[in-house]
């Protein structure tokens, strides 16, 4: 068996939040959208429906968490959630808030423009701020 080890991309576009039972969450490095990315820690998962069944109920009770943190926070128009892996193979799930003022609205956000860093002040609060929201579902320090 493998261990689990997180795609160099997601590792290079990303902050690290925490650990949720499941998956690890991270901070998409684009100032443009408040969005977590959601990873299952399981070696060699790819699709949702490679994971054991207990584990696709717990990804989606995280997605959930993720999404009332992020609907919380910032009082989106919209949430997304997407698991697209057409550019990094290791599954992993996207939850954005959209707001119908967002450069990409109505449309989606990929393959519009380039990502736009955060600062490092603006990520750390913003890491900050999205760890306190999702404390009360089990995240935990990575």
């Amino acid at each position: 068996m493998h261990s689990f080890t997180l795609d160099p991309r997601l590792e290079a576009d990303t902050y690290d939040i925490g650990v949720l039972q499941l998956c690890r969450v991270l901070l998409m490095d684009d100032m443009r959208y408040p969005w977590v990315i959601l990873v299952p820690q399981r070696a060699g998962s790819t699709e949702i429906i490679d994971l054991p069944k207990h584990d696709q109920h717990s990804l989606m009770a995280e997605i959930s968490c993720a999404s009332t943190a992020l609907k919380i926070l910032f009082s989106p128009d919209k949430l997304n959630v997407a698991a697209l892996g057409n550019q990094v193979n290791q599954l992993h799930v996207h939850v954005l808030a959209r707001f119908v003022s967002d450069t990409a609205w109505p449309n989606p956000v990929w393959g519009l423009d380039s990502r736009t860093p955060y600062p490092a002040h603006m990520a750390g609060s913003l890491i900050d701020k999205l760890a306190k929201a999702l404390r009360p579902f089990g995240l935990k320090d990575n």
